[in-house]
């Protein structure tokens, strides 16, 4: 049964994101900007409902957030689920997303894994691919963000143990994030 307990723990989450991470989302957004001027593009991973929020977040660029204009280029890593299972099968499931950020990624370019946890290997393991190639790295994560805070060029934290909140979080991130580059662009 639904309860008013739902609503006040997201309350509570997105009060905690408009008080704290406006700061590195408009960072995140600056990068976003400067690389898609210079010819660059945006990717973006998760595991689960994180790969839900990464293809969603792709979408809004591809086609459009809230404004008619030119399509962003953006990719979300786990959609092709025939090399999704290659990889997995082949250099196994840590290596799913690094194989992609090889083939695809250049520098330049905006690198985002999510990962509610913040612990997510293969996220982990592309992000740290894609700071090598001279990407800019971000992610979204939750909890206390994991190994995966460390390794990024932008760690943004949905300070929660909260899943489903985080997640919820997230995409709202994800769609300032579109809102703001659409603003500048």
């Amino acid at each position: 049964m639904f309860t008013k307990q739902q609503t006040k723990e997201l309350i509570e989450v997105l009060t905690y994101v408009g008080e704290n991470l406006g700061p590195q989302i408009d960072k995140l957004a600056a990068e976003v900007v400067k690389s898609l001027k210079a010819g660059g593009k945006v990717i973006l991973m998760g595991n689960g409902g994180s790969a839900g929020d990464a293809q969603h977040i792709a979408a809004e660029f591809v086609g459009r957030y809230k404004k008619e204009r030119r399509s962003y280029p953006a990719l979300a890593l786990n959609t092709n689920t025939s090399s999704l299972t290659a990889i997995g099968n082949d250099y196994g499931y840590d290596y799913t997303f690094s194989r992609q950020i090889e083939g695809f990624a250049k520098a330049g370019d905006v690198i985002i894994g999510i990962s509610t946890s913040g612990n997510s290997a293969n996220v982990y393991k592309a992000l740290e691919l894609a700071k090598k190639m001279n990407c800019y790295t971000a992610a979204f994560l939750g909890k206390s963000g994991g190994t995966i805070k460390d390794i990024v060029d932008l760690p943004i934290i949905v300070k929660s143990n909260n899943t489903p909140r985080i997640q919820e979080c997230h995409i709202f991130i994800g769609h300032t994030l579109c809102e703001l580059v659409e603003k500048e662009l």
